[in-house]
């Protein structure tokens, strides 16, 4: 989610949303919450079109299946019906536009699931296998195997046929003296720094006798341990959090971040209402590129500037570096070259002053966006993002909280 708006939104709590359907926007009046609530707008808008289509698609199935006379009433009510529809449609058609020429905000991308099932759990060559300890006596028995798991086993297994055909080598674009392993990380333990951004909860299990909760965050990681119990907020089942937090780990020993909200409670130990894990090595090694999501525009200032640190044209260097791609290369007239693909763009960038300059991120960042298309390196890159994920009890196993 976004970087130094963390103290703008403490502030303002989901301000800028609600003037923002007023006015065109103004720059100065944006932030990360402006570009949060457009792009939940933007997932709803989708999610009404694709549940009407499908309701359209499926009276198209019941006219077809209608036989007979009562079937020919049925089609006009049907049709009627149909029309009725489109007529509202038409009625309420023209507020779309209005609203998609207020919409100059730049916006990111909402899974409303967790990141993993979009990308096979980032599993591309890093398989997970959990190490159970073995049933000791009767009172193992009943154990759940969540349980009994005492590690995992992080790897992947490879079996081929020596010599590699052709066909395999010039896929892989690998020596095929070195099997399929190559272009892998070293196993060293390295040094990362974790940012978890922390927007909202929503619809949380009642936790008080009153029928709300008082909900906080708590986060884990190796031995970092943070509980944010000072900040709860009260009475609440749908707390807007907007929180920021850092932590350093070294992988692989702490790569599972445990995030969880707590009911805080005067009297007693707090109870857990529900937690979700995290493989970050995973994300870190995989090549989709889970760090930092890859935004929608390259700009330098204001509330979209670009958060990774490294720059687009770095980003596509290593990516082509890594692959053994041809690339990238630029051209005048606003072109890039990537293995046997053109892509354009924009040539210039503005900075706060209004100076222009120019850059060939733009250009880097249209690679980057479409770097599935590209042959047999290419794969999707995750794109800058808000995912949202199921908060679990273990005492109610598969019931989400």
């Amino acid at each position: 989610t976004d970087e130094e708006k963390e103290k703008k939104k403490k502030k303002k709590k989901g301000g800028g949303g609600d003037e923002v359907e007023e006015e065109e926007p103004d720059e100065s009046m944006l932030d990360w919450w402006s570009k949060d609530f457009a792009s939940i707008e933007t997932m709803k808008e989708q999610l009404r079109q694709q549940e009407a289509a499908a309701a359209e698609a499926e009276e198209k199935e019941e006219m077809e299946f209608a036989e007979g006379s009562k079937a020919q009433a049925k089609n006009k009510e049907k049709s009627k019906a149909l029309k009725d529809d489109k007529k509202k449609k038409q009625q309420s058609a023209p507020e779309l536009p209005e609203k998609k020429n207020k919409q100059k905000i730049d916006e990111l991308k909402v899974f409303n699931k967790e990141l993993e099932t979009d990308f096979d759990n980032f599993e591309d060559w890093l398989h997970t296998f959990n190490l159970l300890r073995g049933k000791i006596g009767d009172n193992d028995d009943n154990a759940t195997e969540e349980e009994r798991i005492v590690g995992r086993f992080k790897g992947s297994i490879c079996v081929y046929k020596v010599p590699l055909p052709d066909d395999i080598t010039k896929e892989a674009g690998y020596d095929p003296n070195f099997g399929m392993f190559q272009g892998i990380p070293s196993n060293d333990p390295i040094n990362v720094l974790v940012r978890v951004y922390i927007v909202r909860a929503t619809d949380l299990h009642p936790a008080d006798i009153n029928g709300k909760a008082d909900p906080y965050i708590a986060i884990k990681l190796g031995k970092t341990d943070i509980k944010d119990k000072e900040n709860y907020i009260s009475k609440q089942l749908n707390p807007v959090f907007g929180k920021s937090f850092d932590i350093e780990a070294t992988f692989p020993m702490e790569s599972m971040l445990t995030v969880a909200v707590y009911d805080w409670d005067l009297v007693g130990t707090d109870d857990l209402i529900g937690e979700t894990k995290i493989d970050l090595e995973n994300r870190y090694y995989s090549k989709h590129r889970a760090t930092c999501g890859v935004a929608q525009t390259y700009s330098i200032h204001g509330y979209n500037a670009w958060r990774d640190p490294m720059k687009p044209s770095q980003i596509l260097s290593k990516l082509c570096k890594e692959g053994k791609v041809d690339g990238p290369h630029f051209g005048p007239g606003g072109r890039v070259k990537v293995a046997n693909r053109v892509f354009t763009g924009p040539t210039e960038i503005e900075d706060e002053n209004g100076q222009k300059k120019q850059t060939d991120e733009h250009l880097a960042l249209t690679v980057l966006r479409h770097w599935e298309d590209i042959p047999r390196a290419g794969c999707k890159l995750v794109p800058e993002h808000v995912e949202t994920r199921p908060l679990l009890n273990p005492d109610k196993p598969g019931i989400e909280q």
